[in-house]
C-alpha cells in the first residue's frame, strides 16, 4: 500500500530513509481505486498489479515498490528517484526495465520538508509557505451535519418529509410498522438504539416545525433536512454549526487536505450542510452570531469570523470579512492557483495570496478588491437561489443560450409526459444508498451555431453531449468541461441526476426541475468562462 509515501504522519520515517540510505528509488504501480478509480491518466484501464485472469481488477489499494540502498561509503540523500507506471502493461514494463541505469527511468524529486517530506512530484508555489493558512484568516469552521439516515431525514419534496417524520412521531403506529413503512429509521447501530429514541421523541412530544430546515446536501443540490435538536436521530446534529446559519451569511466548504487527485473544494452554501464526499468537511462562515453588547454598548447580532491579524490587515486596507471571504472564494476556484499548488492542496490547509500581508497599502488593497469582485460573480453562479441575469433568467448570453436546451428525438417540445428520468442514472443500493449508473449520452461535435457562439473555455475538447432523461428526452448540448466538472469531489450534474432517477425519486421530474439541470449546467458553464485576467489573478498576487 502506497499511502505512506504522502501521509502527514510518517514524515519522520521518511526523514530517516532519506538519512540513512544513499538512494531511494520509488515505483508507484498506482491501480487506487480510491485516490484514482483505478483509471490511467489517458482515461484507460488502471488495474491493480495484482490483477490476474480471475480478478482483472486486482486489490482496491494502490501499490508501491521501493527500493532502498545504502553504501558502505555512506552519503545522505536529499533526492528521491520517482516514475509513475499506469495501465495493463505495468508488469511488463517493470520486467522489460530492470536492466536499464536509473538515470534513465527516474524523475529526481526533492522532498519538500513542510509539506512532511512527501517522497512524489509535489505541485508547490514558491510563496505558498509566506501565505496564511485558511483557518488563519477565518478561524471558525464547522464539520458538516452527518444523518447516517439521509433516506429518512433528508428530502427534495418538504411536504414527503413532513409526512415521513410525522408518521414516526405518531404513538398510534407502532414500531414495527414504522419498520415497515421507513426501515432505515429502525435499523440500531452501536450509537442509535431506534426504538429507545423513537420511545423518547414520542414522549417528548410531536416534531419540532422549526426542524424542517434547508440542507446543502450536495453542490448545485439544496434539499429539506428534519434537524432534530434531541437524541441521537440525527447521528450528528452539530448543534454549534446551526446558530451561524443566518440570513445573509455565508459558508465555504474546504478540507485540510484533499483526498482526490484534482482539486474540487469551494462550494459555497447558506444553509447547514452536509459532508462532501469522503470524509469531513469545514465549513467557514463569514461571520459569527455573537448576541450581546460591543464594547461600545451598542447592541450586535453577529461580528466577522475573522483573526485578529486578519481582521488588522484588513483595516489597514479599508476592506471587510465579505471582501476577504469572496477573494478566498476566487482563489480557491482560480485555475492558475489550482494547478501550480496541487500537491500542496492535498496535503493540507488551502494557503490564500494576499498581497503585503501583514501590513497593507494601497495597491494591496486595489488588488484584493478585484479578487473579491471576482469571487462575488462567482458566488452568484455557485448559489443555486440566486439569479443571475444573462445566465438563468433575463435575455441570456448567446454562449449560454445554447447549452442544456430541453429537447426530444423527434425535434418536438418537451412536455410533462417527457419528465421522467429511466435512463437508468441511478438505482438505490442495499442500504438505501444512491448508486450512480451509466445513464445514456450521445456524444457528438459542435454543431456550427453552437460553436460560433460558444467560449473557447466552454469549447474544450470541441465534443458536446445530448444528455438523457429516457429514450427520447433530453438536454442537447451539454460540453464536455461542463459535463465533467467536480464541485466538493462529486461529477456535479451526474450526481444530480443519480438522485432523480426514477427509481430513486419515484416520480418523474417536474418543469421546474427540468429547468433546473438547464440552468445548473449553464452555471457551470459561465463559472467556465470567468477566467481570471492577468491583473485580477489570485495565483499573479
Amino acid at each position: 500500500n502506497y499511502s505512506w509515501l504522502d501521509g502527514m504522519s510518517f514524515t519522520g520515517m521518511r526523514e530517516r530513509y532519506l538519512e540513512a540510505f544513499d538512494a531511494v528509488r520509488i515505483d508507484c504501480l498506482n491501480g487506487d481505486k480510491y485516490k484514482t478509480g483505478k483509471v490511467a491518466p489517458d482515461g484507460s484501464p488502471d488495474p491493480s498489479i495484482f490483477s490476474t485472469d480471475g480478478n482483472p481488477v486486482g486489490i482496491q489499494v494502490g501499490t508501491a515498490i521501493a527500493t532502498l540502498i545504502r553504501k558502505a561509503d555512506h552519503k545522505v540523500t536529499k533526492q528521491v528517484g520517482y516514475r509513475d507506471l499506469w495501465g495493463q502493461t505495468k508488469l511488463d514494463v517493470l520486467k522489460s526495465t530492470a536492466e536499464e541505469g536509473p538515470d534513465a527511468l527516474y524523475q529526481g524529486i526533492r522532498p519538500v520538508l513542510p509539506l512532511g517530506l512527501p517522497f512524489v512530484q509535489t505541485a508547490v508555489s514558491e510563496k505558498w509557505f509566506d501565505w496564511p493558512a485558511l483557518p488563519d484568516l477565518l478561524p471558525a469552521s464547522f464539520p458538516g451535519v452527518k444523518t447516517s439516515r439521509d433516506g429518512f431525514l433528508v428530502d427534495v419534496d418538504l411536504d414527503r418529509l413532513r409526512t415521513r417524520v410525522r408518521d414516526y412521531f405518531d404513538a398510534s403506529l407502532t414500531h414495527d410498522e414504522i419498520a415497515r413503512l421507513y426501515p432505515k429509521v429502525m435499523k440500531d447501530t452501536k450509537r442509535f438504539n431506534a426504538r429507545a429514541t423513537r420511545d423518547s421523541l414520542i414522549a417528548r412530544g410531536g416534531p419540532d416545525n422549526a426542524g424542517f430546515v434547508r440542507f446543502a446536501y450536495r453542490p448545485f443540490d439544496n434539499r429539506w433536512l428534519y434537524w432534530e435538536r434531541d437524541t441521537k436521530l440525527l447521528d450528528e446534529k452539530r448543534a454549534d454549526f446551526r446558530p451561524h446559519v443566518f440570513k445573509g451569511n455565508l459558508w465555504l466548504e474546504a478540507r485540510e487536505r484533499e483526498t482526490k487527485e484534482d482539486f474540487s473544494r469551494g462550494t459555497l452554501t447558506r444553509f447547514l450542510a452536509d459532508n462532501l464526499g469522503n470524509g469531513l468537511s469545514s465549513y467557514f462562515p463569514a461571520w459569527l452570531r455573537d448576541d450581546g453588547l460591543a464594547a461600545d454598548g451598542v447592541e450586535r447580532r453577529h461580528r466577522p469570523n475573522l483573526s485578529t491579524k486578519a481582521l488588522r490587515y484588513l483595516d489597514s486596507l479599508g476592506l471587510s470579512v465579505e471582501d476577504l471571504f469572496h477573494h478566498i472564494l476566487a482563489t480557491l476556484h482560480d485555475p492558475d492557483y489550482r494547478a501550480a499548488n496541487a500537491g500542496a492542496l492535498r496535503m493540507e490547509w488551502p494557503r490564500i495570496p494576499l498581497p503585503n500581508w501583514g501590513s497593507g497599502n494601497n495597491e494591496a488593497a486595489a488588488k484584493v478588491a478585484r479578487s473579491a469582485a471576482r469571487g462575488r460573480e462567482l458566488a452568484r453562479l455557485l448559489d443555486p437561489d440566486t439569479q443571475v441575469p444573462g445566465v438563468t433568467i433575463g435575455t441570456l448570453r448567446p454562449d449560454i443560450a445554447t447549452i442544456a436546451v430541453p429537447a426530444t428525438t423527434d425535434g418536438r417540445n418537451m412536455t410533462a409526459g417527457d419528465f421522467a428520468v429511466t435512463a437508468g442514472w441511478g438505482h438505490l443500493g442495499s442500504s438505501n444508498s444512491v448508486m450512480p449508473g451509466q445513464g445514456i449520452i450521445a456524444k457528438r461535435t459542435f454543431k456550427h451555431e453552437e460553436r460560433r457562439v460558444l467560449d473557447g473555455a466552454i469549447l474544450g475538447e470541441d465534443s458536446t453531449r445530448d444528455v438523457h432523461l429516457n429514450d427520447h428526452a433530453f438536454w442537447s448540448n451539454v460540453p464536455t468541461v461542463v459535463w465533467h466538472y467536480k464541485l466538493g469531489g462529486y461529477q456535479v450534474l451526474k450526481k444530480w441526476l443519480s438522485y432523480r432517477d426514477y427509481t430513486v425519486l419515484d416520480r418523474p421530474l417536474t418543469p421546474e426541475e427540468v429547468q433546473y439541470f438547464t440552468d445548473t449546467a449553464r452555471r457551470i458553464a459561465a463559472i467556465l468562462v470567468l477566467q481570471p485576467d492577468q491583473s485580477s489573478s489570485t495565483h499573479a498576487i
